[in-house]
């Protein structure tokens, strides 16, 4: 995405965007993402920093399992992190491989706490993810319309029918949270991964 800056007002700065627009309007997509991003990095109780390390924890995890062959062969993994605290769910081949996740996990900078979900089981079905996403989708979206919580502060996971919840929250919106999450249907349980601010 290209990033241009403009000065003046008036009709060359007009003349200037009728211009680049035809250039800009693949960016605008990423705009649109960026404003959304804002909104949630605005209402997020982690410093911007935190914000920075959480992403670079979950890429720098994602980016060890994909360098793994047999991991890639025979593990489905997620990582969601929130001020440090990384959660690790999903389907692994082996206890070995899982100790591995574990131990790296451990060694990476910026982790301060590491949550074990890793289920040793062959690899969920594309239906099994499937509904573990519209879980996920139905929960966040519960939490948007409940006035007690501020829905852009908590992460919602969802694996093989478990929603984890994650941010940092007062105790009693975490409460209120798990309580909206708990009855969406299909909801097996609801794990509190919070940090609470209280």
């Amino acid at each position: 995405m290209h990033r241009y800056t403009f000065s003046g007002s008036g009709f060359p700065v007009l003349l200037l965007l009728a211009t680049l627009l035809p250039v800009i309007q693949g960016c605008a997509t990423a705009v649109v993402a960026g404003a959304g991003a804002g909104a949630v990095i605005t209402n997020d109780k982690r410093s911007f920093g935190s914000i920075i390390d959480d992403e670079n924890i979950e890429i720098k995890m994602r980016r060890f399992v994909d360098q793994q062959k047999v991991l890639r062969e025979t593990a489905h993994l997620s990582f969601t992190s929130v001020n440090g605290v990384l959660l690790i769910s999903g389907e692994i081949g082996n206890e070995q491989d899982r100790n591995l996740i574990l131990s790296h996990a451990r060694q990476t900078s910026g982790v301060k706490r590491t949550v074990n979900q890793m289920e040793i089981a062959p690899v969920a079905s594309v239906s099994s993810r499937t509904r573990d996403a519209w879980i996920t989708s139905v929960v966040k979206t519960r939490l948007a319309s409940d006035k007690r919580v501020d829905s852009t502060r908590i992460k919602v996971v969802t694996e093989s029918g478990s929603v984890f919840l994650m941010g940092l929250v007062s105790q009693q919106e975490g409460a209120d949270a798990a309580e909206a999450a708990r009855v969406v249907n299909g909801a097996k349980r609801i794990v509190k991964l919070f940090e609470y601010l209280d």
